[in-house]
């Protein structure tokens, strides 16, 4: 097979860069209605999407609009810890799910609001937990959502595929760290949503800085950050800097990331109000 430069015009193949938009997208139950779906993705684990998605959904939750977020990242779930949903999801007789709300009024679903126990392991193959994130957009009467946010997992694989072809992705946002990773964990991303044909809002460097508590200056742990000229080059904003902060951890902790005020994040969700 010959390398594919992305070019579809003299290319025969039906892939999935072809392809893109054209498959049919999976249909909302009539009880649910999406007005914007805004994938939070990264080339790579442990960079911070998840926290990114939870201030994202809070403060667009908190500016008087419906958030929502679809957790698919079903083997590495977090969003209910964050947001302190502790009980179960719950059904109706039709096999529908109710999404749990959060204490400022989010709306969520995730795997982990389905298992008897939180720490019990999902050990699932690709297409069962691609199914199973399907029918969380599906099966599960979300009501009337202004804007849901999808917290993807790691990776170009099975789930973000399945996310890009089957559901109305408006736009997404790429989350990253100041390592010298951050050019190919970028790259990843852009690329796929390019070969997917869809938007990148920008992207939002987690980690990126501790700021003494003494005099204030901003201490670059991971050395100097180049993602402002890396966004630049792909032709895409930086959106905002989160720093490292124990209170930021320890409300996610506690599940109160909805308390939380990150001003530099303020760019990021902007942009998502106006999409």
């Amino acid at each position: 097979m010959s390398e594919c430069n992305h070019d579809c015009s003299n290319c025969g193949s039906e892939c999935a860069s072809r392809q893109g938009n054209s498959i049919p997208k999976e249909p909302l139950n009539s009880m649910s209605r999406v007005g914007r779906v805004i994938g939070v993705v990264s080339g790579k684990g442990g960079v911070g999407k998840s926290l990114v998605t939870s201030l994202l959904a809070a403060a667009v939750q908190k500016s008087g609009r419906q958030a929502a977020i679809l957790d698919a990242d079903i083997t590495g779930p977090s969003i209910p810890k964050m947001f302190g949903a502790e009980e179960p999801a719950m059904g109706d007789a039709e096999g529908l799910l109710f999404p749990a709300e959060s204490k400022s009024g989010v709306r969520l679903m995730s795997i982990n609001l389905l298992l008897e126990e939180t720490t019990t392991p999902v050990i699932w193959r690709g297409p069962v937990i691609a199914g199973v994130v399907k029918q969380f957009w599906t099966d599960v009467i979300w009501g009337d959502v202004d804007y849901m946010f999808v917290d993807m997992p790691p990776g170009t694989g099975d789930v973000p595929l399945t996310v890009f072809q089957s559901l109305p992705v408006d736009a997404i946002l790429v989350v990253a760290t100041p390592q010298s990773l951050v050019s190919m964990i970028v790259e990843k991303a852009v690329n796929m949503a390019d070969m997917m044909h869809v938007p990148v809002l920008g992207v939002i460097e987690n980690m990126s800085y501790v700021r003494c508590p003494d005099c204030g200056r901003e201490i670059q742990v991971f050395g100097q950050s180049h993602i402002a000229q890396i966004a630049a080059n792909h032709g895409i904003p930086l959106l905002g800097r989160i720093p490292m902060d124990p209170a930021i951890a320890s409300a996610c902790d506690v599940g109160e990331v909805h308390t939380l005020a990150i001003p530099d994040l303020q760019p990021a969700v902007d942009a998502v109000l106006h999409l």
